[in-house]
């Protein structure tokens, strides 16, 4: 037997958990934009598919961490490589709890889909998701690809999203003074809010598991 074999064997299983990490994150990311979808225009039958497609990509993501224990405990990989099957039981985790935030946003949705909400806030909310979007994209590419430049913007892109969310609550609020009757629908708006500021947290989080993969050193 050729002696390179069981490293060629090796770099395959590190390309196809590279692969698996890619279909998860490409599941989450449209996980979370088919929930904006319900926020801005309830669908139920689209609701539900976000709530199924969350359960789902908890079960790859677990499936995932059986492979990459298999892997460390069959090659005992080390350095850039231990790392990089490190990292992907630690993103896969992030992507798991972000594809059940976006099952958070459409239950929040299903409470507010006959109210007639403020436009104010509603336009803050969307230009929310559409940031979060944005950095969930970019924290899963920069991980896949091991950009380090992409990682490092992730922290800044996190300021934009706080600003956004101290302007959303803001309106939020206002609209609560405006009419108390409201109050008990538009809370969910806080909720919605809230879930797109922690998936924002989660792809910082992500950027930084990817520089310490990269570096060794915590961001």
């Amino acid at each position: 037997m050729d002696k390179r074999y069981p490293r060629i064997l090796f770099r395959k299983r590190l390309k196809d958990l590279r692969k698996e990490m890619e279909d998860i994150g490409q599941r989450t990311i449209q996980a979370h934009k088919n929930a904006v979808d319900v926020f801005l225009e309830y669908d139920e039958e689209m609701a539900k598919k976000v709530v199924a497609d969350s359960k789902e990509i908890d079960g790859m993501v677990f499936d995932l961490e059986r492979k990459c224990i298999s892997i460390i405990a069959a090659e005992q990989p080390v350095a850039r490589d231990l790392r990089f099957i490190e990292a992907c039981i630690k993103v896969g985790s992030h992507l798991k709890r972000i594809a059940y935030l976006a099952a958070n946003i459409t239950d929040a949705a299903a409470n507010l889909k006959d109210e007639q909400i403020p436009k104010k806030p509603m336009e803050d909310l969307k230009h929310m998701a559409d940031f979060v979007q944005m950095m969930l994209s970019k924290g899963i590419y920069a991980f896949l690809d091991q950009n380090m430049d992409m990682s490092k913007e992730l922290r800044h892109d996190d300021d934009k999203v706080d600003d956004l969310f101290d302007q959303a609550l803001e309106h939020i609020t206002g609209s609560m003074f405006d009419d108390k009757d409201a109050i008990s629908y538009l809370v969910n708006l806080l909720f919605v809010a809230r879930f797109l500021e922690r998936i924002a947290d989660r792809a910082v989080s992500i950027g930084d598991r990817t520089i310490f993969m990269i570096t060794c050193e915590k961001p």
